[in-house]
């Protein structure tokens, strides 16, 4: 029997047009006709957002709420550590919702990553600090997603004179399976067409220029290769994203955060995905931030929200909306 996934949707930092997008994204038909939602937050964030966007509060009509209280009236557009503590309440309690049995998927709008730090947030980014609620240990990494163009990478948010030794032929292996089993999910188990990137100019050009390309790089791509991944490289980074956008390629993996973001976010960022890939349930969100030189304006582009929306749900139901009875 075919139960449609149930999804949390958290409206992000509260100062920003978290609020607004989440309520321009129920107020379409068509998110309730995909999913079952619980909204995570407080009330008056949501109404909120709901006036920003003249829009009636009467879109929440039928909505499950799991309250999460914000105490404070903030002011919109500003940083702060109060704006990041009600940020991580709302995710912390999406999680122990999840824990319970209650949803397969989560749906963020923007958060503020220097506001969760100001509130204490000791992990590097809000994937991992999911993944720490979660308990989890395993493979994790952000997914970008841009149009038909997936992109993924072995080091994320870490200095880059730390990326060369952070770049294993397991971490290299790991990212590879790892977008390859999102993108199956995504495809009704077709097998994308996958390249990786090398870390040097011209991919170290025969070891000229570095040789992780020989030594880690090109061993872990034949051994992702071997096990039935379509993947081909190392390839020299500059070029790669040309034959991407022709559509050589359906996935990316690249080895560090700006490799792989800049040429993704040229490609399409007013339309990009991020999903945390790899956690025990399915997260989502748009790939822009909190927009807070447009906040309270009414204008913010539910596009990338509605997106991520349906990139969640289009992937739990592949992993676990067929499955409940």
């Amino acid at each position: 029997m075919f139960l449609k996934p149930r999804v949390a949707l958290l409206a992000g930092d509260p100062t920003g047009i978290g609020p607004e997008v989440a309520a321009k994204l129920l107020a379409l038909p068509e998110t309730r006709e995909l999913a079952d939602i619980t909204l995570v937050g407080d009330p008056s964030v949501f109404r909120a957002g709901a006036q920003v966007a003249g829009l009636p509060e009467s879109i929440f009509d039928g909505l499950h709420l799991e309250t999460v209280p914000l105490a404070l009236n903030l002011p919109m557009a500003r940083v702060s550590a109060d704006a990041g503590t009600f940020t991580l309440a709302t995710l912390r309690r999406a999680v122990e919702i999840f824990q319970s049995g209650k949803i397969d998927a989560i749906v963020f709008a923007p958060l503020n990553k220097q506001a969760m730090k100001l509130a204490g947030m000791a992990e590097e980014d809000e994937m991992h600090y999911f993944a720490h609620h979660l308990g989890y240990a395993g493979m994790c990494s952000e997914i970008n997603v841009a149009d038909k163009l997936w992109t993924t990478r072995v080091t994320s948010h870490v200095p880059l004179r730390a990326v060369a030794d952070l770049i294993t032929r397991k971490g290299v292996v790991d990212a590879i399976e790892l977008i390859d089993s999102q993108m199956r999910a995504q495809r009704g188990g077709a097998a994308p067409k996958i390249a990786v990137a090398g870390l040097n100019p011209h991919a170290g050009e025969g070891g000229l220029m570095g040789r992780e390309e020989i030594d880690v790089i090109g061993p872990a791509v034949e051994q992702a290769k071997a096990s039935g991944i379509d993947v081909s490289g190392p390839y020299p980074a500059d070029t790669l994203f040309i034959a991407a956008r022709r559509g050589d390629y359906d996935g990316v993996v690249t080895m560090y955060h700006d490799q792989g973001q800049i040429a993704t976010k040229l490609l399409g960022f007013e339309r990009g995905v991020t999903l945390h890939a790899g956690l025990p349930v399915t997260v989502a969100t748009p790939a822009h931030g909190t927009a807070f030189d447009i906040a309270g304006r009414g204008t913010a582009n539910v596009g990338p929200t509605q997106t991520a929306f349906g990139l969640a749900v289009k992937i739990a139901a592949s992993t676990s909306g067929q499955s409940r009875t």
